[in-house]
């Protein structure tokens, strides 16, 4: 049974779409700036937990003091 060129043209520009609007996701999905962004909503998240929050400033401060001793030592 033979296809009219027609039903065939139209089928082509379906998948044709389809193929358009996937590679349009893939994109999207694979964009760095979105895995950057990622990258940052987790550590701001892990940051404001107060458990590593506070060690964060308490080992800032060691340092400081450190650094402080060193210099006018």
């Amino acid at each position: 049974m033979a296809r009219d060129p027609e039903s065939i043209q139209r089928e082509i520009e379906q998948t044709r779409d389809a193929l358009a609007d996937s590679l349009d996701a893939l994109t999207d999905r694979a964009n760095p700036k979105r895995f950057v962004d990622a990258g940052k909503v987790q550590v701001q998240a892990k940051l404001a937990d107060p458990k590593i929050k506070y060690a964060l400033i308490g080992v800032g401060a060691v340092l400081a003091l450190a650094v402080l001793k060193k210099l006018f030592s």
